[in-house]
C-alpha cells in the first residue's frame, strides 16, 4: 500500500514540476520544452510509479552530494585543485593511496581492497575502466605547437594473421610516425613522431602494473581467477585503437601469456561500450541543458570565465570564435594535463614565449573540468535519463552476465572491458554515484557477484573502494540484493535492454 501511495505522490510531484517549468519558462524554450520533452516526463512518470508497485525499487534521480565540485562559487574563486594530483602517475611521498590522480586514478590491489566474509562465494566479476594515460587527441592540440612530442620509446603492432585453422605466420610489425619534408603541408598540433591520441609509454607501464594488481587480489588473494587464460576469461574493447594498446599490455600483466588473446569488440555502429550505437533521444537529452546548449545553468559558468577563455586563446591561437573550444573546457583540459602527466612544461606562445599559461591558470581549468563532468552526469535532473537512454545497452548486458553465470549458462566469470571517459561517465550517472568527478585516466568499477546459500548478493567498486549512491534503493553499494541491482537496471532499460530503442528514440 505504501508504495502504491508513494508512487501516486512521485507522479504527482513529476507532473506539478512539468506544469512549473511549461508556464515559467519564455516563450520559445516553452514550445521547445514542450515538443521535446513531454513524452519523456510522461513516461518517467509511468516508470516510477510501476517501479515502486512492482518492485520496490526506486528508479528516480537523486542529486549529488554537495562539495567543491559542484559549487559554482567555490570552482570560480578558489586555487589549486584541492588536493587532486594532475603530474605524474606516481603519487607523492605521504599521499594516500585512493587520491584522485588524473594520470593514473586508483583502482582495485591488494594493499587496500577488504575482503568480504568467508561465508559469501564470489561467483562472477566485471571489470570497466578507462584506458591510461596518452597523448592527447588531435582536436585538442593547438593550431601550431611550440615544442614536440615524440613516441619512439614505444611501438604501435599492427597487423593481421590467419587463424582458425593456423597457417602462415606474420611479422611483427609497428606504425613508426614520420613526417617528409618533401610534403608541403605543414602537421597541426604537435610534431614528432606521436600518434594523437596513443597510449604513452608511461601509459602502457600504469597498464600493465593495473594489470597486476588486479590478478593480485583476484587470483592470489582470493584465488578466483584461473592459473592461465582459458573459457572464464575474456577481455573487450572499444573501436578506438588506444584501448587494444592498453589491453594488450594489461594482460601480460596478469598472465603473462604468450598465446594469441581475443580482444572482443563489437561493430562500430552499435558498440555499446564507447558507446556509439545511434541513440538521438539521449544526444538530444545532453545537448538541451549541457555543452552547446543556451541553458542559463550551462552558459553561466562559461560567460563567468571569458577573461580567462581569451587569456588562453591569446597563448595558444586558438581561434577566438570556436565554438568548439569554448563551449566548455574539455579542449584545454585535455591538453593541459597530457602535458603535465608527462612532465611536459605548460605551453607558451608560438612568437612570444615570454607569454605562457600559468599553473594557476591550469589548475583553474582542472576545476572547471571537474564541475562541468558533475553537471553533465550528474546535477541535471536529465543526467539520469540521458545515461539510461546512450549507456542503457551496456548496463543492461552487465545485468544479463550476473543472470547468465547464476544460473549456469555462461562459463565466463570474469569479463574486463577497457573503455573511455564518456563510458565511466555514463555508467557512474547511471549508479547515480554520490560525488561525480571527471574519470581519470585507468579509473574503475567493479562489479562483484558474491553467492550465500542460493541468494545472489553485489558489491561495486569504483577506484578500489566501496560505490556510494545517492539512490536510496542502491545506497552503498557493499553486498546489497543482486535482485535490487537488477530491478534497477531492468527499470530504467528494460529487460535485455528491450526499453533502450523506444527511449532513444526522438
Amino acid at each position: 500500500m505504501r508504495y502504491a501511495v508513494f508512487s501516486i505522490l512521485s507522479a504527482f510531484v513529476l507532473t506539478c514540476t512539468f506544469f512549473t517549468l511549461f508556464h515559467l519558462l519564455p516563450h520559445d524554450i516553452e514550445m521547445a520544452f514542450s515538443r521535446n520533452y513531454v513524452p519523456l516526463l510522461v513516461a518517467s512518470i509511468a516508470t516510477t510509479a510501476v517501479a515502486q508497485n512492482d518492485s520496490k525499487v526506486d528508479l528516480g534521480w537523486y542529486a549529488p552530494k554537495k562539495s567543491w565540485i559542484n559549487d559554482i562559487g567555490q570552482v570560480l574563486n578558489g586555487t589549486g585543485t584541492n588536493g587532486f594530483l594532475f603530474n605524474s602517475s606516481q603519487l607523492p611521498a605521504g599521499v594516500e593511496y585512493g587520491t584522485y590522480n588524473w594520470c593514473n586514478m586508483p583502482h582495485v590491489r591488494k594493499e587496500e581492497y577488504v575482503k568480504v566474509n568467508d561465508e559469501f562465494k564470489l561467483v562472477y566479476v566485471e571489470v570497466i575502466h578507462r584506458h591510461h594515460k596518452r597523448t592527447p587527441y588531435a582536436s585538442n592540440t593547438f593550431p601550431k605547437e611550440a615544442y614536440p612530442w615524440d613516441c619512439n620509446d614505444q611501438g604501435l603492432f599492427y597487423y593481421g594473421e590467419p587463424l582458425n585453422p593456423a597457417g602462415n605466420t606474420s611479422a611483427s610489425t609497428y606504425w613508426s610516425v614520420y613526417t617528409n619534408p618533401v610534403n608541403p603541408f605543414a602537421v597541426a598540433g604537435f610534431n614528432g613522431s606521436c600518434q594523437f591520441p596513443q597510449i604513452t609509454r608511461e601509459g602502457l607501464d600504469d597498464s600493465l602494473q593495473h594489470g597486476k594488481d588486479l590478478y593480485g587480489v583476484y587470483h592470489d588473494m582470493l584465488g578466483f581467477l584461473p592459473d592461465a587464460i582459458n573459457e572464464k576469461t575474456t577481455w573487450r574493447v572499444s573501436n578506438n585503437v588506444i584501448t587494444s594498446q592498453v589491453a594488450g599490455m594489461l594482460i601480460e600483466g596478469m598472465y603473462n601469456s604468450k598465446d594469441n588473446v581475443p580482444l572482443h569488440v563489437q561493430p562500430s555502429t552499435i558498440d555499446s561500450l564507447a558507446p556509439s550505437y545511434s541513440c538521438p533521444a539521449g544526444s538530444s537529452l545532453y545537448s538541451s541543458y549541457g555543452v552547446g546548449s543556451t541553458a542559463s545553468n550551462w552558459t553561466a559558468h562559461l560567460k563567468a570565465t571569458a577573461p580567462l577563455f581569451a587569456s588562453l586563446d591569446a597563448i595558444s591561437g586558438v581561434a577566438t570564435d570556436s565554438s568548439e573550444w569554448h563551449n566548455w573546457f574539455d579542449h584545454y583540459y585535455d591538453n593541459l594535463s597530457a602535458r603535465q602527466c608527462h612532465a611536459k612544461p605548460l605551453p607558451c606562445n608560438i612568437t612570444n614565449p615570454d607569454l605562457c599559461v600559468t599553473q594557476e591558470q591550469a589548475d583553474t581549468v582542472y576545476r572547471l573540468g571537474q564541475y562541468e563532468y558533475s553537471f553533465l552526469y550528474r546535477d541535471s535532473p536529465l543526467s539520469l535519463q540521458a545515461a539510461a537512454a546512450s549507456y542503457g545497452v551496456f548496463m543492461a548486458e552487465v545485468a544479463e552476465n550476473m543472470r547468465a553465470v547464476l544460473a549456469g549458462r555462461d562459463s565466463v566469470v570474469y569479463r574486463h572491458n577497457v573503455a573511455h571517459d564518456g563510458s565511466l561517465a555514463r555508467l557512474l550517472s547511471f549508479l547515480q554515484v554520490e560525488t561525480m568527478v571527471w574519470v581519470g585516466m585507468g579509473s574503475e568499477v567493479v562489479f562483484e557477484v558474491y553467492q550465500k546459500e542460493g541468494k545472489a548478493y553485489l558489491r561495486i567498486l569504483w577506484g578500489g573502494q566501496v560505490l556510494k549512491s545517492s539512490n536510496p534503493s542502491l545506497g552503498k553499494i557493499d553486498m546489497i540484493d543482486l535482485d535490487v541491482f537488477l530491478g534497477y537496471v531492468d527499470g530504467l532499460v528494460g529487460r535485455r535492454a528491450d526499453k533502450v530503442v523506444e527511449n532513444c528514440a526522438e
